[in-house]
């Protein structure tokens, strides 16, 4: 028989929910046609916030040796990107902070021409974290604090960190947080306050939107038409561990459904960038810092929407074979070690193939890793078929049944969606699945 197939059923763990996937390693090198993001600030520029206004794009960073709130500017999303300076050179309100800590600031443009500053700082009295705001007139500063107390600062749950601005579409402002459960062992939460006054003071409670035993912060949400859309960060920032993730919801309400694979991790942009975490999302473009060095720095990506989920390009999104199109070919289940347990087997007529509809988020090179196993005894082969247009094939060196790697070919894809399908070449292999990066 060609085939010796194993009927040995495998038990498949679920992952934890911050869990990078496990990827193969490739059966042999290729040449890459992925575009992975782009360092554009070399040097230490953490937890970014990002937006562009009348031409001119703003970046502001955790406090570093450039100051408490350092600021860089840029034509275009992509740079060339110039550092500014500290646009709080006062501090934090010395009503209630102390410098040191200054993190993960939030500016965010208002409607009257002002500007409001988020700040997470030192609380001078417990010595733990807490938000403040600060107004300034011109988006460089200098940022005046606002008050001097905390506007969020809840003790008795370790403290408040990560406060980004998220206005809906009906114009309704809010503060997204964290409470900073990690600092006193506690859980963190992710939680979601209505602002007034230029986002200088409260309305009503709190709300929770997602809470987890590990580390969760960082959060950045986004309204796209059919759902809302929350990121997060998860993992040590110090490492390649750093991830970003995100979860969906109907409504700001609930419930929230975390992705099933994150969305940056280190393995799904090939080692690219060492923990990519701390993600502001705008636009068509995401920025997100990673570990150099000792350091963050700062990156941009293109982002897409592929029916109001992210796709990032450059981080792998994996398509399961057997939820596409199948002709003259079959599912086969209880597939000893590969992605969701089912493959697809037997492509092995000329009107044999197996067709999966992806997202690109821009057109132009990517690279498609086809997870597979051949027992065929020499290298076998698959046509690849892109919106109906061949563009060469994909190889696969001998690994025997159920034995799944990866092989990677360069194809070029629209903006938007595009269908890729594999078709009878040389010889036999089964499909996993395929990853477009």
């Amino acid at each position: 028989m060609r085939r010796l197939l194993t009927a040995l059923l495998v038990v498949l763990g679920l992952s934890a929910l911050l869990s990078p996937p496990a990827l193969s390693p490739p059966a042999h090198a290729a040449t890459t046609a992925a575009v992975f993001p782009a360092q554009i600030i070399g040097e230490d520029f953490p937890d970014p916030d990002v937006f562009e206004k009348n031409g001119t794009w703003y970046a502001y960073s955790t406090n570093n040796g450039r100051g408490h709130v350092p600021a860089a500017t840029a034509p275009s999303a992509n740079g060339p990107w110039t550092i500014r300076g500290d646009t709080m050179p006062g501090g934090p309100s010395p009503g209630w902070a102390q410098s040191g800590r200054t993190w993960a600031p939030d500016v965010y443009p208002n409607p009257d021409g002002s500007y409001t500053l988020t700040y997470t700082a030192w609380h001078k009295a417990s010595g733990r974290q807490c938000i403040g705001v600060a107004t300034a007139t011109n988006p460089l500063g200098p940022f005046s604090p606002v008050g001097s107390q905390p506007l969020i600062c809840p003790l008795e749950l370790g403290g408040a960190i990560d406060a980004n601005t998220f206005v809906a579409n009906d114009g309704t402002r809010y503060l997204v947080w964290k409470n900073d459960g990690n600092a006193i062992g506690q859980p963190s939460t992710l939680w979601l306050t209505r602002t007034a006054n230029n986002g200088t003071t409260l309305v009503g409670g709190n709300s929770a939107l997602l809470t987890s035993s590990g580390i969760i912060e960082a959060p950045d949400l986004v309204q796209r038409g059919s759902q809302y859309v929350l990121f997060f960060s998860g993992g040590g920032y110090t490492d390649c561990n750093y991830l970003t993730s995100y979860a969906t919801a109907p409504s700001l309400s609930g419930p929230w459904t975390t992705a099933f694979r994150p969305l940056m991790t280190t393995a799904t942009l090939d080692n690219h960038i060492c923990g990519p975490g701390g993600a502001d999302f705008v636009g068509n473009k995401v920025f997100v810092h990673g570990w150099v060095g000792g350091a963050r720095h700062l990156y941009v990506a293109d982002l897409g929407w592929a029916n109001d989920y992210p796709v990032v390009r450059g981080s792998r999104v994996r398509y399961e074979a057997e939820r596409g199109t199948l002709n003259h070919c079959v599912v086969r289940s209880n597939a000893a070690g590969a992605s969701d347990g089912k493959v697809v087997a037997y492509i092995d007529y000329a009107d044999s193939w197996v067709e999966n509809t992806v997202y690109a988020p821009v057109a132009g090179g990517y690279t498609l890793h086809v997870g597979y196993a051949n027992g065929s005894g020499a290298t076998a082969s698959h046509g690849v078929v892109v919106n109906g247009n061949n563009q060469g094939a994909v190889s696969y060196p001998v690994t025997g049944w159920d034995n799944w790697r990866q092989s990677s070919v360069s194809v070029t894809l629209n903006a938007g969606w595009n269908t890729i399908r594999l078709t009878k070449g040389t010889l036999y292999a089964e499909v996993d699945y395929l990853e477009v990066q």
